[in-house]
């Protein structure tokens, strides 16, 4: 979260979101967020989620379209978390405030529990569920026709932003994702490789019931993509965990990965995206340099814990010289 928006973000705007939407403001219970404020409330014995987005974040049509979605998604039997009606029946409520606004939107609380590290490493089960969930929702988007309009990947926030969140001396990494922009732009655009991705999908995106199925919620990031994108995101998050100095466990977590993860992608005869392992070091680039503006953006760096110290050095290098988390496999 940028530090500034947290100042501008007041109890008020929270209590006025919750009457929006029939809650008590007493019974909001926050639960953090990266990029918006998350709120859980409980409704007649269930649960639910309140999320308030920056106006400078996300324009009123694209919050459009991501509800849209999801819907959608819902409606063709994909397990996410469901959007829920504000009191007058609207899907997102616009609270004014003094310097900028902010989106009230809410959501079902999904269903199991979360599976965070180290479980989710080495776990072919979850991965080939994983496959099935992002080759369902893949195979869904391209038969999608929206109403509203989300934005390219062109937009995404950090991207657009980049400049403005990392510090001087890391310049040349400026100069790296301008370069790996123009191999983006370069890039075939089909109805096959390209439509409405998730954008964020990984192990503190989804939820896991009882009998394995995987919900997803934070369609935050949705955009308009190339779909081994989504895939890249998901192996990302399994791998930057491993330094340069666990290359072979690494190399092991991601040959587990891709395995099984096509197995669940390709299950009821949908195809991987065309030449989606070529392309993957370039999506895994991209998301490293989003990964490192998104530290820089919300933490406090001067004072580094070992694992980000030693993980920030690492990333400074891969990105610097061009490599990708796979490169030496």
């Amino acid at each position: 979260m940028d530090p500034k928006i947290k100042l501008m973000f007041l109890d008020e705007h929270a209590a006025e979101g919750a009457e929006r939407f029939g809650i008590s403001p007493k019974d909001l219970t926050f639960i953090g967020g990266f990029q918006n404020f998350i709120y859980s409330y409980n409704r007649d014995e269930s649960k639910y989620i309140l999320r308030f987005t920056p106006s400078t974040l996300r324009t009123s049509e694209g919050l459009a379209a991501e509800i849209e979605w999801i819907r959608y998604l819902s409606e063709n039997g994909l397990s996410v978390s469901d959007p829920v009606l504000s009191v007058t029946g609207k899907d997102f409520e616009r609270i004014q405030g003094n310097t900028m606004d902010f989106y009230a939107t809410s959501f079902n609380y999904a269903p199991g529990r979360k599976i965070g590290y180290p479980e989710c490493l080495g776990n072919s089960i979850l991965y080939e569920q994983c496959g099935r969930i992002t080759g369902r929702l893949h195979e869904l988007t391209k038969l999608y026709k929206p109403i509203s309009t989300r934005h390219t990947w062109e937009f995404n926030e950090y991207l657009l932003r980049a400049k403005d969140y990392l510090p001087a001396e890391l310049q040349p990494i400026i100069h790296a994702l301008d370069e790996l922009k123009a191999n983006l732009a370069s890039l075939p655009v089909t109805s096959d490789n390209f439509g409405l991705i998730h954008g964020d999908i990984n192990v503190g995106n989804f939820t896991v019931n009882e009998s394995g199925q995987i919900t997803l919620f934070d369609f935050d990031e949705c955009q308009y993509s190339w779909y081994v994108e989504d895939i890249a995101i998901q192996l990302y998050y399994l791998l930057y965990v491993f330094g340069e100095d666990s290359q072979s466990e690494r190399k092991a977590q991601y040959e587990l990965f891709i395995k099984h993860f096509e197995l669940g992608y390709t299950e009821d005869g949908r195809q991987m995206p065309d030449g989606w392992k070529n392309k993957m070091k370039l999506f895994l680039k991209i998301r490293e340099i989003i990964v490192v503006v998104g530290m820089y953006r919300s933490w406090d760096l001067t004072q580094p814990d070992d694992w980000t110290r030693d993980f920030l050095q690492d990333s400074r290098m891969r990105i610097t010289k061009g490599i990708s988390l796979i490169d030496e496999f």
